[in-house]
């Protein structure tokens, strides 16, 4: 099933969520991103807090030439970066995966070039969506 929203877009994927984490990975590597991050907000929320949580790892995914062409023409883009890649359970236990829509969270800068790199980057992660 695919999701949407107004900053970021994704499907419910028909595996579990360790396989999830992993192919989403691959598919990343795939299309040039690395992933520069990673945050299990599970094990975060069990340690800072004493409370659980569902399943549920944010990945800061980065590719290296593409970040280069937006910090060329934005310098203070690192305050957007990286674009975060979401697995995590639902409420009826299956595995949700959410992206980070680049267009929508580069699209405030207002640089018209950026934008241009920012649907360059849609793209590939749209590739790595197909690909789940």
């Amino acid at each position: 099933m695919e999701l949407t929203t107004s900053y970021a877009f994704g499907k419910t994927v028909g595996m579990g969520y360790a396989e999830a984490v992993a192919r989403v990975r691959e598919e990343l590597g795939k299309e040039g991103f690395g992933v520069l991050t990673e945050i299990d907000v599970t094990e975060k929320f069990r340690e800072k807090l004493g409370r659980d949580f569902r399943d549920y790892i944010i990945l800061g995914a980065c590719n290296p030439a593409m970040a280069w062409e937006a910090f060329q023409r934005e310098l203070n883009i690192g305050t957007l970066l990286p674009c975060n890649v979401c697995v995590y359970t639902d409420d009826d236990g299956k595995t949700v995966v959410m992206i980070m829509d680049p267009v929508a969270a580069l699209g405030v800068i207002g640089n018209a070039e950026l934008t241009e790199v920012a649907a360059a980057v849609r793209q590939k992660m749209e590739r790595v969506l197909a690909a789940l």
